[in-house]
């Protein structure tokens, strides 16, 4: 498995990726980095009141329809990066007061990420490093990370596969989510916190809700809980904002409160 021929997602374009070939992801082997900065809207647990150290990577391998961060994810903002960069970016996010590096979007740079955070804890560093994700990796790929990452927050977008492929063109999205999940979980074992109540180790998982889709999004909080309990979190979202999405009329609109709350409290029904 390498950039040669680059299978590192279910895509499997097969590019040269070191030759400068880009593949679904959109990115070559060149680090190419759109932001790093302190964040402080994750989930409460992940930026606490200091921030999280966002580092923001160029390109992406899922290609949603209404995705908010599509310059960045289409590989139109970002700068190259060395790996020694990307080590002095972790340094420079602790001594802004960062309480954890968040890598947002890591996949399809994954071994220069490895690289990079172990040369930054051979040089003593000691924060957790997040693993932010869309949910659409192979579970092989996530075990090159095992004792690595501290916590994993990775999507759970869809579990209709006529779904995925719709607005995301990604087929056997909710296998593949299954599959890296479980090996999520396998690494970090159940979530921990420290005394201030900010995840350490664990998995938490993200569900962005979407208009008219309950049923498919109670199936992924129903597998969520059934098959995991207590051992990870879930965080159902609601900041769903339609932008051009005059191709898919279903979804210009934004999430009702009354559909909001329906998801809400099937969670809490089920146990969550």
């Amino acid at each position: 498995m390498d950039m040669k021929q680059c299978t590192l997602c279910p895509r499997n374009c097969r590019v040269n990726r070191k030759d400068g070939q880009r593949g679904y992801c959109k990115e070559t082997s060149e680090i190419v980095a759109a932001r790093a900065a302190l964040h402080y809207w994750e989930e409460p647990c992940i930026s606490g009141e200091q921030g999280s150290g966002a580092v923001f990577f160029s390109g992406c391998a899922m290609g949603c329809v209404f995705c908010q961060n599509r310059y960045i994810a289409a590989g139109k903002i970002g700068r190259p990066i060395t790996i020694n960069r990307l080590v002095e970016i972790f340094f420079e996010l602790e001594a802004q007061g960062a309480l954890n590096i968040n890598l947002v979007t890591p996949s399809h740079f994954i071994f220069q990420v490895i690289d990079a955070i172990k040369i930054a804890k051979s040089q003593g560093f000691t924060l957790p490093f997040v693993y932010n994700c869309s949910g659409y990796e192979k579970a092989e790929v996530i075990a090159l990370l095992d004792g690595l990452i501290d916590v994993y927050l990775p999507d759970f977008k869809y579990m209709s596969d006529e779904i995925a492929i719709r607005y995301s063109n990604a087929p056997k999205y909710s296998e593949f989510a299954k599959s890296s999940l479980a090996e999520m979980v396998r690494q970090t074992g159940p979530a921990q916190f420290d005394d201030d109540g900010r995840m350490i180790k664990g998995v938490i998982v993200r569900h962005l809700q979407l208009p008219g889709l309950i049923n498919d999004s109670k199936a992924i909080i129903r597998y969520l809980y059934t098959t995991y309990r207590d051992d990870i979190y879930i965080s159902i979202m609601n900041q769903f904002t339609p932008i051009d999405l005059e191709a898919y009329p279903e979804l210009n609109r934004k999430l009702t409160e009354e559909e909001y709350d329906e998801l809400v409290n099937y969670a809490i029904d089920l146990g969550v």
